[in-house]
C-alpha cells in the first residue's frame, strides 16, 4: 500500500542514477522510523533519539518530504512532545525544535483537519526560558539563539492551534495589559506571537473577531509610540495578509498611512528636535509593507489613493542628492513593496489552491490595480537608481515591477541607460543603470504581449556595453561582464537573417530581430578583442615576475572569474558557425603569444578551456597536438629536467594543456598515449613551478575521467545546431527551462575511462608510495625537495580520483557511547561502484602534509566548503533571474541543471557516513601530533584539519579528549611550550566548529575543566608569554560564552511513548523493527535511571575536583580565577550546590581580589535563591472582597471591583489584626484590565524561620553571617569604590541581601544594625551606595515577615532614611532613587505605608538648598512611579503640595517638578474601554494653570525673562510670577512629550498662542532658558500625532494667532504648520475643510506686512506643494498672476521726505506676495519641469528689475532653479520653446563684472 509522498525533491529524478533512489529512500525512512520509535520507547534521548532525529533532517535534505501524510503527522506529534518535555536540556530542545520547524515549514501540506497542536505547552516553555526567573541569577545558562528558535517554532505551530485557543489566550494574557507596566509589552508580544489568524471564515467569530476591535481601538488611541505599538502593527499586518477581503480597513486607512509615514522618521523643516523614542520604536518596514499590500484592491481603492499620496509626499527624499540615516528605511520600503505585491499576485493567480483561506473574487487585485500601483511607485524607483547607498534596492524593485508591467517600467529605464552607455565621465551612472537593466533582463528579452518591442533593444545594448570591458575601471568591468553574461544566457546567439528570405509569416518584431541577429558574430568577435586587450594590459606588469608572488591579487582573480564565466556563457549559446570563428581566434591568440603563468596565462587558459568545454571534439583537435608537440620538443633534452628555472614557453604550454583537459572524459580517451608521455616527461621536473603544473594535468585528467557531471548548459535542450528551416531560435528568447524535459547530458564514467584512470594511478601513484614507504623505513635517502615532490603527486592523485577510491577500512571504534539503539550509518549510492585499489598504509609518511590526511579522511569527489559557496552563488543567481510572479520553478535551463548537479554533490558529501573507524582514529591521532609540533605553520594547518575531522565523525571527541589533555598534565616533565600551546589551541577550536573544552556532556566537561585549571602548575606554562595568557583568556571567555546548562534529568513522559508506539506501528508489516517487549522497556527505564544518577555523580565530582584544584598550593592567581568562573557556571535551579562549594563561595565574599568577590556575590545570591522555601498559595476572589459584581463588558482602569487595591490612608494595616486580615496583592498590573478573578493568589501565613530545622547549606550561610567579624569585613569590602565616578547601584549585591533577609527573616539584623548606623553617618559616595543596596534588600526581603518584625524593621529604617535623604549629594542621588524604586517594585503599597508617608513628609522644605529638594523629589518619583495606578490618594496629595510651589526659581528643581508632574498625570490616559481615572487629571490642572497665566496672555509687549534670581522682598507682580510658572510648565510639557501615552491636545492648545509669542525666530543659542524651552516645546508638539477630531481645534488656534500683532507669533505658526502637516499628512488630507483652511492661511500670510513672515510663508507653500498636500491648480496660478500685476507707485523725485518713508506701500507688498507665490511654485518641483513651469519662469523674469525686496526674491529663485536643474539640464531643456530658452539663458548666465 504505497501512499503518495507529501512533497519530494523533483531534482532527484533527473540524476543519472535516479531510478535507484526510490528503494534507497524507502529503506532509509524505515530505519529512521524504527530506530526513532525504539529510542523514545527505551527512554534514550541521547544518543539514540538525537542521532535519529538528525538522520531525519538529513533525509529531508536529500529527498524532501518524501513520506506519507500519516507519517508526517506522526513525526510532528512525536517531535512536539519531545520539544515540550519540561526538564529537557536546552541544546537537545533546540535540535528537536529546528527539525520540527522544518517539518512544519510547508504549511500547505497539512490542513487543520490533519493536525492539531496545543498552544499551552509552548507558552509554558517560552515563559520558562525567555522570561526565566532564575537566569539573571546565573542558575540557568541559555544560548543566544534560543529566543529566535522558539519564536520561529511558535510561528510554525500557530496555524494548527485549536479553534478555542484564541479565547483561552485572551483570558490568559488580558490581565497583563496594564499600559503603565512592563507586562503590557509582554502581553502584546505574546499576542503577536501566538494569536492564530488563519482560521477559516466560518470560525472567524472564534478567532480575530474576539479581539480585533479591542486591539485596533487601543492602537488608534495611543499617540506616543510605546514599545509595544510595533508588535501590535506586526499582528495587524499578519491578520490582514491572512484574511484579505474579510476585514474592512477603510475607516483606519488614513491613520495607518499617517503612522507609517511618521515611522520613517523623515526630517522636516530646518531645526527639528528628534524624540529618540521615535527612532528606536519605529515600525518594522517589512511588516508595514505586508499590511499595505494586504489592504490593496477591493472595491474602494482607498489604499491605492493613499499609497500614491505617500510616494508623492516622499518622492523628493529619494533624489540622490539627499542622504541621511532615514535613507535605509526608504530604500527598504521601495525594495519590499513590489516584491510583496508580486507575492500577493502569485497567491491570487498562480498558486495551487490549498486549505488556506483563498482571497474572495471581490478583493483580488485587478489589472487596473496593478497598473495604478506600478505608476505610483515607478518615479521614486527611477530616482533611487542613483542613490548614495547603491542601486541594489532599485534593481530588485525594478525586477519585480517589470514582471507586472514591463511596458511601464522598461522604457524609462532604457531611456536612462542609453545616455549612460555613451558618457565617459560618469562611471557611477553606468554601473547603476546596467545593474538595473540586469534586473529587468528577463522581462525585456521575453517581450510578451504587453511589451513586444522589448527584444529589439537587446543587441544595441550589448554592442554599446562592450567598451565597458575596461582594464582601468574594475567595477565597470565586472558589471559589464555580468550584463553580457546575463543577456547571453537568455538568448541563443544564432544568425537567423537567412530566414527572412525563406518565410513570410513573421511578425514585424520578429523580422526586425532576424535582421539584427546578423550582428551576433560581430559582437562575439568584438567581445574577444576587448578581452584580449584586457589580458594584455594585465601582462604588462612585468615587475611581478621577479617578486615571485604566487597568487593573483584579489581584484585580478575576480576579473578572471568574470571573464571566464562570461566567455563560456557566450560560447555555450553560440551557433556552430559563430563558434568556429571564435575558436580559431582564441587558438591563434593562445599559440602566437607566450604568457607568464600567474595572471595573463591563467586568463587565456580559462578562455581556451571555455572553448574546449563547449565543443570538445573540434577544439581538442586543435589544442592537444599543438601543446604536446611543443612540450615534447622542449623537454627532448635531459638537462631541462634538472633546471631550476624553466623556459617560459614550456611553462605556458603545460599550463594550457592542464586547463584544457578539464572536459568531458570520453573525448580525452583519443589522446591517452600523448598524455601519458607528457606526464612521464614532466612529473619529475626539478623546477617546482613545472612539476606543480604537471601534477595539475594529472589531477584534471583523473577528475574528468571519474566524476559524474553534466556536459552542457545550453538554454535549449539539444543545442542550436538544427537547420533554421525546422528550428527558429527567436522563439526561444528568454524561455524558461522545462523541468520535465530537461534532457540533461550526463557524463557517467565508462569502463574505458575507469581503466584509463587506473592506468594513470598504477603508473604514477604506485612508485611514489613505494618510495615513501622505503623512506619511512629508512631504506632510502631522499632530499626534502624530493619528498615534497613525491607528496605533491600523491596529493593530486588523491583529489583527482577521490570518488573511485574505496572508503577507509577498519573496525568501528566501539564503546564510545553506550546505546540501546543501533547508531548505524546508511549508505547512499552516488553512481560509482568502488574498485578496490591496492592502497598501502600511507599514514606514517603523511606527517608532512596535514592537507593530505584531511583529504584522505574527507574527500569524496568534492569539498564541503566549495559546495557551500556554490550553493550560495546558485541562490544569488536564482534570485536575480527568477520570476516570482508565476513561480513553479520557471528558471532558465542552465540554472535547473546546476541545481540537479548540486543535489548530486550533496549526496556525495553526505554519502560516506560519519562512522568512526579505527583507521580514522589513527589519522586523527596523527593530526593531533602535527597540531602540537614545533613548527607554527604546520600546527595551524593541522589544527584546521583536526577541527574539521572532529566535526565529521560521530562521538570521536570523547576518544580524543584524554589525548589532548595529556599535554596539560602538571606532572609531565617532557612537554615543550610549543606542544602546550598546540594542545590549548586544539581545546579552543575554531570559530565555527566544535570546542573540545565545552562539549555538552558531563563526561567531557568533568575531564577538561579540571585539567585546564591544574595545567597552571605545568612546567610548560608561563604567564610571561603573552600568547599563552591570551589563549587562557580566550578559552575561559569561550567557555563562558558557549556554556549551556547541561541536563541532569532525562526522563521521557508517557505522552511521547504513546506517539512512538504509533510511529512504530505505521511501518510496513514484517519489517526488521518488531514491537518492543516489556522487559526491553523495563531495561530502558532502568538505564535511564542509572543515567540520571550517573549525571548527578558526575556533576558533584566535577564540583569537588574544581574545588580540589583551587586548593592546590602555589596555583597561579589566574587559574584560581578561571576555576571560580567555572564553578559559577555550575549553579543550577534544579539542584542545590554541594555544601563544600557553598562554603567556598561564602568565604570568597571576603577574598582579596575584587574579581573573585564579584563572582561570589552573584553566586551566593544564586545559592540563596536555590534555598528559598516554597510558600503555599491560596486563590482569592476580588469580587467578594470588593463586594461589587463582575463587570459584563471589558473595562479597564479604576472600577468598583479594584478599589480595595488602592492606597487609602484611612484604612492602612497598622495593627497586627489589620495586617493579617489584609489581602496583599504584590504585582502592580493585577486588576487594571478586566477578567482577573482566576489569577489572584494570596500567600498564606509566613513561614517561621526555625533554627533547629536548618539544612546543612543554610547552616553554613547562617554561621558566617552571624559572625560579626565576617560581616564587618564584608561591609568594609562592599563600601570600597571600584571605578571612581562610574559605579552605580548594583543589582547583584541587592539580590544577595534580599536573599539573606528573605530566607533567614531578621536573624542578621542585630549584627548589621551598628554597621547601618555607621554607614549612614559617612557621606562618601561608595558608603552611601552600599547602604542603599542593603536597605533595598531589606525592604524587598521582608515580603513574608510577620507584622511585629516588619514594624520593628521600619522603626529602625525610618530614622536612617531621614538622615540619608537629608545628606544626599550629586553623586548619590541616583543610587537613592534606584534604591527606593527597587524597594517599591512589585510590592503592595499598603505594605510600605511607612515609606510613602516618610517620603511625602515635606519634599520641598528648602532646607539644604534647592539641590536637596530636587533630589528628594527624584527619590519620591521613583517610588510612586513603580506603584502606577494604585496610589491615587498619594498623587493627589503630592500635586496639592506642589501646585503652589510651581513658581520655583531654581532650574534644577523646576526640571525635576516637570518630570514629577509627568508621572502624576501619566495615569490619565484616553484609551478605549477605560474608566475615568481616580488619579489627578490633566484637564483640571491645566484650567487652574491658565487662570494664573492670564496676565501673560493679555499683555501685548514681548515677554522678557526679567526675573531677578534672588527673590526680592515682598510679593512680585503677577507677571513675574506668571513667567516663573510658565517656565515650570514648559519643563513639564517637554518631559511628557516622550513619556506619556496620549497627548492631552485640547488642554495644550490653550497654551499654544503663548508659546508662539515667546519662541525666538532666529537660530541663536544665546537666548535665555525660557525662549529655548518654548521653541523646543513647539517643535515637540508639532510632531505629535493628532486624532482627526483634534484637527479643527488646532487650526482654530492657528487662525487666531495669524491675526496676532506680534510678527514673531505669525512667523512661528508657519514653521509649526509645516511639521504638523507632514507628520499628520493623511489625517489632514482626509478632511477637505482643513486643507482649505491651511491653504487660505498660507496665502493670507504671503501678503503679511513683515518681510520675514512673507518669505517663510513662501517656503511653507513650496513645501506643501512639494509633498502634494496642495495642488498647483488654475485658480492659485491666476491669483498670483493677478497680484503680480499690481501697479507700483511712481518714484518721486529724490527729495528728503522720501528718505524717511521706509514703510513699503500696500501695493508693493501685494506685488511681492504674487512674486513669492510664483517662486514657491517653481521651487516646489526641484527635480523636474512640469508643464506649467516654463510660463511661470517667464512671468517671474519680468520682475527682475522691480524694487527690492522683489528683485532679491527673483534672483534667489532663479539661482536655486539653476542649481537644482543643472544635473539633468539636457532632459529639462525639452520642456521649453526656443524663445523661452533664449530668455532663460540670458537670465541664468551671471552678468559679467567688468561690463
Amino acid at each position: 500500500m504505497a501512499r503518495p509522498p507529501q512533497k519530494e525533491i523533483v531534482y532527484n529524478k533527473l540524476l543519472p542514477y535516479g531510478e535507484r533512489l526510490e528503494a534507497e529512500a524507502a529503506r532509509f525512512l524505515e530505519h529512521i522510523k524504527g530506530n526513532l520509535a525504539r529510542a523514545v520507547q527505551l527512554q534514550e534521548l541521547w544518543p539514540g533519539g538525537l542521532f535519529w532525529t538528525r538522520k531525519l533532517s538529513t533525509y529531508i535534505r536529500l529527498y524532501g518530504r518524501k513520506f506519507s501524510r500519516e507519517d508526517h503527522v506522526l513525526f510532528i506529534k512525536l517531535l512536539y512532545e519531545l520539544v515540550t518535555i519540561p526538564k529537557l536540556e536546552i541544546s537537545m530542545m533546540q535540535g528537536f525544535a529546528r527539525l520540527l520547524i522544518n517539518l512544519l515549514k510547508k504549511k500547505e501540506l497539512l490542513s487543520r483537519d490533519d493536525l492539531e497542536l496545543p498552544w499551552r505547552p509552548l507558552y509554558e516553555m517560552l515563559e520558562r526560558i525567555l522570561y526565566s526567573k532564575t537566569e539573571h541569577l546565573g542558575l540557568n545558562w541559555f544560548p543566544n539563539s534560543v529566543e529566535s528558535v522558539l519564536k520561529t517554532l511558535v510561528k510554525s505551530c500557530r496555524p494548527y492551534f485549536p479553534e478555542d485557543a484564541t479565547a483561552e489566550m485572551l483570558d490568559e494574557w488580558r490581565p497583563l495589559m496594564c499600559p503603565f507596566d512592563v507586562t503590557m509589552q509582554k502581553a502584546i508580544t505574546y499576542f503577536e506571537l501566538f494569536l492564530p489568524t488563519t482560521l477559516p471564515p466560518e470560525l472567524h467569530h472564534k478567532g480575530f473577531k474576539l479581539w480585533f476591535d479591542e486591539f485596533i481601538g487601543l492602537w488608534v488611541s495611543v499617540q506616543n509610540l510605546p514599545q509595544w505599538e510595533g508588535h501590535l502593527v506586526n499582528l495587524f499586518a499578519r491578520l490582514a495578509t491572512d484574511n484579505i477581503g474579510y476585514i474592512d480597513w477603510d475607516p483606519y486607512v488614513p491613520k495607518i498611512f499617517t503612522r507609517i509615514l511618521r515611522s520613517l522618521n523623515l526630517p522636516v523643516g530646518s531645526n527639528q528636535v528628534v524624540v529618540p523614542r521615535f527612532l528606536t520604536n519605529a515600525y518594522d518596514v517589512g511588516h508595514a509593507v505586508m499590511w499595505i499590500t494586504a489592504m490593496m484592491g477591493g472595491p474602494s481603492k482607498l489604499v491605492q489613493k493613499h499609497l500614491s499620496g505617500l510616494f508623492n509626499s516622499i518622492a523628493s527624499f529619494y533624489h540622490p542628492s539627499n542622504n541621511g540615516r532615514w535613507l535605509n528605511k526608504l530604500m527598504k520600503l521601495l525594495q519590499r513593496l513590489p516584491s510583496s505585491v508580486v507575492r500577493r499576485l502569485h497567491r491570487e493567480r498562480y498558486k495551487k489552491v490549498t486549505w488556506l483561506t483563498p482571497v474572495p473574487e471581490s478583493h483580488k487585485l485587478t489589472d487596473q490595480d496593478v497598473t495604478d500601483f506600478v505608476q505610483c511607485i515607478i518615479q521614486p524607483v527611477l530616482l533611487a537608481m542613483f542613490s548614495k547607498t547603491g542601486s541594489l534596492e532599485a534593481a530588485q524593485a525594478l525586477q519585480n515591477l517589470a514582471l507586472m508591467r514591463p511596458e511601464l517600467v522598461i522604457p524609462p529605464v532604457l531611456e536612462k541607460t542609453y545616455p549612460a552607455l555613451e558618457t565617459l565621465t560618469e562611471p557611477h551612472q553606468l554601473t547603476a543603470t546596467l545593474s538595473c537593466v540586469i534586473g529587468v533582463a528577463r522581462s525585456l528579452v521575453s517581450g510578451g504581449r504587453w511589451f513586444p518591442e522589448g527584444p529589439t533593444h537587446m543587441l544595441p545594448l550589448l554592442m554599446r556595453a562592450l567598451p565597458g570591458v575596461d582594464p582601468n575601471d574594475f567595477s565597470k568591468c565586472m558589471i559589464t561582464f555580468q550584463f553580457i553574461a546575463t543577456f547571453s544566457t537568455l538568448v541563443p546567439l544564432v544568425d537567423c537573417s537567412s530566414v527572412l528570405q525563406e518565410r513570410d509569416d513573421l511578425s514585424e518584431v520578429e523580422r526586425e530581430l532576424c535582421s539584427a541577429s546578423a550582428e551576433f558574430e560581430d559582437f562575439v568577435l568584438q567581445f574577444m578583442d576587448r578581452c584580449f586587450g584586457l589580458i594584455e594590459s594585465s601582462t604588462l606588469e612585468q615587475t611581478r615576475e621577479e617578486t615571485e608572488t604566487e597568487k593573483m591579487t584579489h581584484l585580478e582573480s575576480l576579473v578572471e572569474l568574470g571573464l571566464s564565466s562570461t566567455f563560456s556563457t557566450i560560447l555555450t549559446q553560440c551557433s556552430k558557425d559563430i563558434f568556429k570563428v571564435a575558436l580559431e581566434k582564441v587558438f591563434n591568440f593562445a599559440v602566437s603569444n607566450i604568457f607568464e603563468t600567474r595572471v595573463a596565462g591563467r586568463m587565456v587558459a580559462d578562455m581556451c578551456r571555455a572553448a574546449v568545454k563547449c565543443r570538445p571534439e573540434e577544439s581538442l583537435k586543435l589544442f592537444v597536438p599543438h601543446c604536446c608537440n611543443v612540450i615534447t620538443h622542449l623537454t627532448g633534452n635531459d638537462d631541462v629536467l634538472h633546471d631550476e628555472e624553466l623556459d617560459k614557453e614550456l611553462l605556458w604550454n603545460l599550463q594550457l594543456l592542464s586547463e584544457i583537459t578539464r572536459v568531458d572524459g570520453k573525448k580525452l580517451l583519443l589522446y591517452r598515449e600523448q598524455f601519458g608521455k607528457i606526464l612521464q616527461r614532466t612529473l619529475h621536473l626539478t623546477c617546482k613551478q613545472g612539476y606543480i603544473l604537471s601534477c595539475n594535468l594529472l589531477h584534471h585528467l583523473l577528475r574528468s575521467a571519474t566524476l559524474i557531471y553534466p556536459t552542457e548548459y545550453c538554454s535549449v535542450p539539444g543545442g542550436f545546431d538544427k537547420p533554421l528551416s525546422e528550428y527558429f531560435p527567436i522563439k526561444d528568447w528568454g524561455k524558461p527551462g522545462d523541468l520535465w524535459n530537461l534532457d540533461i547530458q550526463w557524463h557517467v564514467p565508462s569502463s574505458e575511462e575507469i581503466n584509463f584512470a587506473f592506468y594513470l594511478l598504477d603508473t604514477f601513484l604506485q612508485p611514489e608510495l613505494t618510495r615513501l614507504e622505503q623512506y619511512a623505513r629508512g631504506e632510502l635517502e631522499m632530499s626534502r625537495d624530493d619528498v615534497q615532490q613525491c607528496l605533491a603527486i600523491v596529493h593530486n592523485c588523491l583529489i583527482g580520483s577521490g570518488n573511485i577510491l574505496p572508503p577507509l577500512k577498519g573496525e568501528r571504534v566501539a564503546h564510545l557511547v553506550p546505546s540501546l539503539v543501533s547508531l548505524e550509518e546508511t549508505k547512499l549510492y552516488t553512481g560509482v561502484e568502488y574498485v578496490d585499489l591496492i592502497c598501502r598504509t600511507i599514514t606514517l609518511t603523511l606527517s608532512f602534509f596535514p592537507q593530505i590526511i584531511s583529504d584522505v579522511l574527507q574527500f569524496q569527489g568534492s569539498h564541503k566548503h566549495e559546495f557551500d559557496s556554490r550553493w550560495k552563488s546558485f541562490n544569488l543567481v536564482k534570485k536575480s533571474m527568477e520570476n516570482r510572479l508565476q513561480g513553479k520553478k520557471q528558471h532558465i535551463r542552465a540554472l535547473l541543471i546546476d541545481r540537479v548537479m548540486l543535489q548530486h554533490e550533496l549526496r556525495t558529501l553526505t554519502m560516506e557516513g560519519c562512522e568512526y573507524k579505527t583507521s580514522h582514529q589513527e589519522m586523527i591521532r596523527d593530526l593531533l601530533c602535527l597540531s602540537t609540533s614545533s613548527y607554527g605553520q604546520v600546527r595551524s594547518k593541522a589544527q584546521q584539519a583536526f577541527f574539521t575531522a572532529l566535526g565529521t565523525y560521530n562521538f570521536c571527541c570523547r576518544d580524543i579528549i584524554p589525548l589532548v589533555l595529556e599535554f596539560l598534565r602538571p606532572d609531565r616533565q617532557d612537554v615543550t611550550q610549543k606542544q602546550f600551546k598546540g594542545a590549548l589551541y586544539c581545546l579552543l577550536g575554531n570559530h565555527s566548529g566544535v570546542c573540545l573544552a565545552n562539549l555538552h556532556d558531563w563526561d567531557c566537561i568533568a575531564q577538561t575543566w579540571p585539567a585546564i585549571v591544574s595545567s597552571g602548575l605545568s612546567k610548560a606554562m608561563s604567564l610571561e608569554k603573552p600568547s599563552i595568557v591570551r589563549l587562557f583568556d580566550d578559552l575561559a571567555e569561550k567557555i563562558h560564552r558557549q556554556y549551556e546548562t547541561i541536563g541532569l534529568d532525562f526522563a521521557v513522559p508517557e505522552k511521547c511513548m504513546e506517539v512512538a508506539v504509533l510511529l512504530q506501528k505505521s511501518g510496513e508489516p514484517g519489517s526488521e523493527f518488531p514491537a518492543l517487549g516489556s522487559e526491553e522497556i523495563q531495561l530502558g527505564i532502568q538505564r535511564q535511571k542509572e543515567k540520571n544518577t550517573e549525571a548527578l555523580r558526575n556533576y558533584e565530582n566535577l564540583v569537588n575536583m574544581l574545588l580540589d584544584c583551587v586548593e592546590q598550593r602555589n596555583l597561579p592567581w589566574k587559574f584560581e580565577h578561571i576555576s571560580i568562573g567555572f564553578l559559577s557556571l555550575l549553579l543550577r535551579d534544579d539542584r542545590i550546590l554541594p555544601a563544600r562549594a557553598i562554603k567556598f563561595f561564602v568565604q570568597c565574599l571576603n577574598h582579596d581580589a575584587i574579581v573573585v568577590r564579584k563572582v561570589a556575590i552573584s553566586a551566593v545570591a544564586g545559592i540563596l535563591k536555590q534555598l528559598k522555601r516554597a510558600h503555599k498559595k491560596v486563590p482569592i476572589c476580588p469580587y467578594e472582597i470588593s463586594g461589587s459584581p463582575k463587570p459584563s463588558s471589558i473595562q479597564a482602569g479604576d472600577r468598583a471591583d479594584n478599589q480595595w487595591l488602592h492606597y487609602n490612608s484611612q484604612s492602612l494595616p497598622k495593627t497586627k489584626e489589620a495586617w493579617e486580615s489584609c489581602c496583599f496583592v504584590e504585582k502592580t498590573h493585577w486588576g487594571y484590565y478586566t477578567c482577573w478573578e482566576s489569577q489572584q493568589e494570596k500567600f498564606s501565613n509566613p513561614l517561621f524561620f526555625n533554627f533547629f530545622l536548618l539544612l546543612q547549606a543554610e547552616q553554613i550561610i547562617y554561621d558566617h553571617f552571624s559572625d560579626p567579624k565576617f560581616v564587618e569585613q564584608l561591609i568594609k569590602f562592599l563600601s570600597l569604590e571600584d571605578r571612581k565616578g562610574k559605579d552605580k547601584f548594583n543589582p547583584r549585591r541587592f539580590c544577595l541581601f534580599k536573599g539573606l533577609f528573605r530566607n533567614f527573616d531578621d536573624a542578621f539584623l542585630p549584627v548589621l544594625q551598628p554597621h547601618l548606623e555607621q554607614l549612614v553617618a559617612d557621606s562618601h559616595e561608595s558608603t552611601q551606595r552600599c547602604l542603599a543596596e542593603i536597605i533595598a534588600g531589606l525592604i524587598r526581603g521582608s515580603k513574608h515577615w510577620t507584622f511585629e518584625k516588619v514594624e520593628k524593621l521600619w522603626k529602625l529604617l525610618c530614622p536612617l532614611l531621614r538622615t540619608a535623604l537629608s545628606n544626599i549629594t550629586v553623586e548619590t542621588y541616583n543610587d537613592w532613587g534606584t534604591c527606593i524604586a527597587t524597594s517599591c517594585e512589585s510590592r503592595d503599597p499598603r505594605k510600605l505605608h511607612w515609606l510613602f508617608e516618610l517620603l511625602l513628609e515635606s519634599p520641598l522644605s528648602g532646607e539644604g538648598g534647592s539641590f536637596v529638594d530636587a533630589c528628594r523629589l527624584y527619590v519620591l518619583q521613583g517610588g510612586l512611579a513603580q506603584q502606577e495606578w494604585r496610589v491615587p490618594e498619594l498623587l493627589h496629595r503630592l500635586l496639592k503640595y506642589l501646585e503652589p510651589k510651581l513658581t520655583q526659581v531654581y532650574k534644577n528643581v523646576r526640571e525635576r517638578i516637570g518630570s514629577v508632574l509627568t508621572y502624576i498625570f501619566m495615569i490619565d490616559v484616553s484609551l478605549p474601554n477605560t474608566a475615568a481615572t481616580k488619579s489627578p487629571r490633566v484637564h483640571e490642572f491645566t484650567t487652574r494653570i491658565l487662570e494664573n497665566l492670564k496676565p501673560l496672555m493679555e499683555a501685548d509687549e514681548e515677554i522678557q525673562n526679567h526675573v531677578m534670581e534672588e527673590n526680592g522682598v515682598g510679593e512680585q507682580d503677577e507677571r513675574t510670577q506668571g513667567i516663573k510658572l510658565l517656565k515650570t510648565i514648559l519643563k513639564w510639557l517637554m518631559a511628557s512629550a516622550g513619556r506619556s501615552f496620549s497627548t492631552a491636545v485640547t488642554e495644550q492648545l490653550q497654551l499654544l498662542p503663548l508659546f508662539f509669542k515667546i519662541a525666538p525666530v532666529e537660530n541663536d543659542n544665546s537666548y535665555d532658558e525660557l525662549k529655548r524651552d518654548a521653541k523646543m516645546c513647539l517643535s515637540l508638539m508639532s510632531q505629535g500625532l493628532l486624532y482627526p477630531q483634534q484637527v479643527p481645534l488646532v487650526l482654530q488656534v492657528l487662525k487666531q494667532t495669524a491675526r496676532s500683532n506680534s510678527w514673531h507669533a505669525r512667523y512661528t505658526i508657519l514653521t509649526y504648520l509645516q511639521t504638523m502637516v507632514f507628520y499628520n499628512l493623511f489625517i489632514f488630507l482626509n478632511n477637505s475643510e482643513a486643507v482649505n483652511d491651511i491653504r487660505w492661511l498660507v496665502i493670507k500670510l504671503l501678503e503679511d506686512e513683515q518681510l520675514e513672515v512673507r518669505e517663510m510663508a513662501a517656503t511653507t507653500l513650496s513645501g506643501l506643494l512639494q509633498c502634494n498636500f496642495l495642488a498647483m491648480d488654475g485658480p492659485m496660478q491666476t491669483h498670483f498672476e493677478q497680484l503680480c500685476k499690481m501697479r507700483l507707485p511712481k518714484k518721486r523725485k529724490r527729495d528728503l521726505a522720501s528718505m524717511g518713508d521706509t514703510i513699503p506701500s500696500g501695493d508693493l507688498v501685494k506685488r511681492h506676495a504674487g512674486v513669492l507665490g510664483l517662486s514657491a511654485c517653481i521651487l516646489s518641483s526641484p527635480y523636474d519641469v512640469p508643464t506649467w513651469m516654463p510660463q511661470l519662469l517667464m512671468d517671474l523674469s519680468a520682475h527682475l528689475n522691480d524694487p527690492q525686496p522683489i528683485e532679491m526674491t527673483v534672483k534667489k529663485t532663479l539661482s536655486n532653479f539653476r542649481r537644482t536643474h543643472h544635473d539633468n539640464w539636457q532632459e529639462h531643456k525639452q520642456q521649453f520653446t526656443d524663445d523661452q530658452l533664449l530668455v532663460l539663458t540670458d537670465l541664468l548666465v551671471s552678468p559679467c563684472y567688468y561690463a
